[in-house]
């Protein structure tokens, strides 16, 4: 035991109760900032929404790829891709090429045009996971996305 009555593996760190305490509080706080980071100008006609991210970022961070490889990247339905691209594809913020090893399948990328403004969109969120990221062990990033992840499973139970 510590001094203070905390066990001494508190002491150097943080309780459950104090650390649910605390992230319950800044949840509410990032996401009210995340929301709060502006659609660029040129692409502000286009209708789009948080869903929209993380198609993005599949495409920006991985590169071209099918409708079915972003539907199990993304957890939803081919279908719901499909949709997702079309939209995207006839507006030209998304270019559709047939795949040049199997004219069958379909090869989703991002537009040129896009690109930029869509990079910039995301590069916000990513200068803040990188500067929270980096002066972490690998090790420590691995626990920290996994505690996310158990997180977002855990509000699905119940």
């Amino acid at each position: 035991m510590s001094t203070d009555g905390r066990h001494d593996d508190e002491a150097a760190g943080l309780g459950v109760e104090d650390g649910i305490r605390t992230l319950l509080l800044l949840m509410p706080r990032m996401v009210g900032r995340v929301k709060r980071i502006k659609i660029p100008a040129e692409l502000e006609s286009f209708s789009l929404a948080p869903r929209h991210l993380s198609l993005f970022a599949f495409l920006l961070f991985d590169g071209p790829m099918t409708v079915n490889a972003l539907a199990a990247r993304l957890e939803v339905a081919p279908a719901t891709v499909s949709l997702m691209v079309g939209e995207l594809s006839r507006q030209g913020i998304l270019r559709r090429e047939a795949d040049e090893s199997d004219r069958r399948r379909t090869i989703v990328s991002i537009s040129d045009e896009h690109r930029p403004a869509i990079d910039g969109w995301l590069a916000r969120g990513a200068g803040a996971w990188r500067r929270a990221l980096e002066p972490l062990t690998p090790e420590q990033r691995r626990m920290f996305v996994d505690t996310l992840e158990a997180y977002e499973q855990g509000l699905d139970i119940g």
